[in-house]
């Protein structure tokens, strides 16, 4: 698909053979922050979910796709859209990169860049949120760079070794509509 394709890295389905890498990711607990998890996910929990990755977004309400490098099948990081409210055309967006090494790369950026204006293009959205942690700077600069503007703080939203911390809210609106 070339929509999900730029120049150093494409956005792809997931597949069976992604179960031991959404299960580091899903089990690392250094990202259950950014990914307000609790609890550990087990391996066959992950493979029901892979078995119903076929569904289409209006069906799931949400779409995570396995970012990956050109020329390789091998995913690093993930991408999602998530609360797809296509009524009121919206949806959630939030991405990860496993490995620390591979963030500042620009790997994030392009994957980002590839989904919003998959977002917008193909699915015809109006507005994409994200929910960034006021502490998550990368996270926050990152979105910035396409837009996104910082429209609320949810004071002591996230409780992260027993110490409240604020979650900023982004919003991009559409104006190519």
């Amino acid at each position: 698909m070339i929509t999900l394709k730029g120049n150093t890295v494409y956005l792809r389905a997931l597949e069976p053979e992604d179960l031991e890498f959404i299960y580091h990711i899903e089990n690392d607990e250094l990202i259950w922050e950014v990914s307000n998890t609790q609890t550990p996910y087990s391996k066959f929990l992950i493979r029901q979910y892979l078995e119903n990755a076929h569904q289409d977004i209006y069906e799931a309400k949400q779409l995570r796709l396995a970012i990956c490098i050109n020329d390789s099948r091998e995913a690093i990081g993930l991408i999602d859209l998530f609360d797809f409210d296509p009524k009121n055309q919206r949806a959630g967006i939030g991405i990860v990169i496993q490995n620390e090494a591979d963030r500042g790369k620009g790997f994030g950026k392009e994957a980002l860049g590839l989904l919003i204006d998959y977002a917008f293009m193909q699915l015809q959205l109006h507005q994409l949120y994200a929910n960034i942690g006021s502490n998550n700077t990368a996270s926050s600069t990152l979105f910035s760079t396409f837009g996104f503007q910082k429209i609320g703080v949810k004071k002591d939203w996230i409780l992260c070794h027993n110490q409240f911390h604020d979650e900023d809210l982004y919003q991009l609106i559409n104006t190519k509509k």
